[in-house]
């Protein structure tokens, strides 16, 4: 054994080291997606001579709305049938901001039933809570040891939140290590982010890279962040981002009376009946294009432009098309409700395919760091 091979052996021993929401191969992607380094850009995405294995995971912090479905949910659902996809509710990320147990625990349920019941397959994808994988948490310590502080100091993330007025915990300002352990537990290629979850994957990037560096190529795989640039910000019902925190969500499911007057509810200006209306920044023809179809949306437009019609005719239009996307979903979910057991069946399933993966990178990971033989 050559000193310099000695001595990186010492610093991994001494360091005990090894390592927030979907894959196939480039020829098949779909186009609506591109491949992205976020750290190296100059190099090109990694062919993998293999289906691609690819994982997202949401947060149970509340109701889920349309801005979840069309952010996170709705692609991974389109890409389910093209890999290997692995989609987890992340339960431990929730508990950095809520600390209420039975709450957590329904969001938990509620958000399975929601995903299953928007078109989630678990025939097709692992579906499984974090919780139930406690070999990601090791994982996260392992990481930890080798994450510099300036990494996580740089985050925009936690800088946001607490100016939000959420309060600074460990969890908060470490949640980019969990995040990292739960891409890399599962050997995944692909991981869609939006561009604000981008410099959570860099950090998921630069832990793998230097793993690797001390433990051998390959000891981390390190994944892409699959993109998809044509995901436009969905409004709420104020006109902002929609999101839970600006409390201006449109949930997915819930009562037909109280949908309908939210949604009566959403921001518009005080052009007269008869006059155009504009159509820049329109928070109405916004959601709109999200439900209707291209050619009743063009018509919506230049309804608007030519002006004779009311905010109010607007609002029944964009209610009815969102009430009708939603249909089959809505059946969908009570027949899964009927089905008491059905849902902790599924993730308890998803649950034991899910450990059998994580537990061969774990061991590898073990082995190299000489936490186990």
């Amino acid at each position: 054994m050559t000193k310099s091979r000695f001595n990186l052996l010492r610093v991994v021993a001494l360091f005990s080291m090894a390592g927030t929401s979907l894959f196939t191969l480039i020829s098949q992607v779909d186009t609506q997606y591109e491949f992205r380094n976020p750290i190296l850009e100059k190099k090109p995405p990694r062919l993998h001579a293999a289906p691609m294995r690819i994982l997202t995971g949401l947060q149970p912090s509340g109701k889920l709305h349309i801005g979840n479905f069309f952010g996170a949910m709705e692609p991974a659902i389109r890409l389910q049938s093209q890999g290997d996809a692995y989609y987890f509710i992340a339960n431990y990320h929730a508990m950095t901001s809520l600390h209420d147990g039975p709450a957590l625990l329904a969001n938990t349920h509620e958000l399975a039933v929601d995903f299953l019941a928007c078109g989630l397959d678990p025939g097709k994808a692992v579906f499984f809570r974090q919780s139930d994988v406690p070999e990601v948490n090791e994982l996260a310590w392992i990481l930890s040891t080798v994450c510099p502080m300036g990494l996580l100091e740089r985050c925009h993330s936690f800088k946001d939140k607490v100016a939000k007025g959420i309060a600074a915990n460990h969890a908060l300002f470490a949640y980019p290590v969990l995040m990292a352990a739960d891409i890399l537990l599962y050997d995944s290629n692909l991981v869609p982010v939006g561009k604000d979850q981008k410099q959570h994957l860099e950090v998921t990037r630069d832990l793998a890279v230097k793993v690797n560096e001390a433990l051998g190529e390959g000891a981390l795989t390190v994944p892409d962040a699959l993109i998809r640039d044509d995901t436009a910000v969905v409004p709420g019902v104020d006109g902002q981002k929609m999101s839970k925190s600006y409390g201006n969500t449109i949930p997915l499911f819930g009562e037909e009376k109280q949908l309908r007057k939210l949604m009566m509810k959403i921001v518009s200006d005080s052009t007269p009946v008869e006059d155009p209306k504009p159509t820049e920044n329109s928070t109405i023809l916004g959601l709109y294009k999200l439900f209707a179809s291209e050619a009743d949306y063009q018509t919506m437009v230049q309804s608007f432009l030519q002006g004779g019609a009311g905010y109010g005719s607007y609002k029944t239009q964009l209610w009815e098309s969102y009430w009708n996307y939603f249909a089959p979903m809505r059946q969908r979910r009570e027949e899964i409700l009927a089905d008491p057991g059905y849902v902790d069946e599924v993730l308890n399933q998803g649950a034991l395919r899910a450990r059998e993966t994580a537990s061969k990178v774990l061991t590898r990971i073990r082995k190299a760091t000489g936490l186990s033989r």
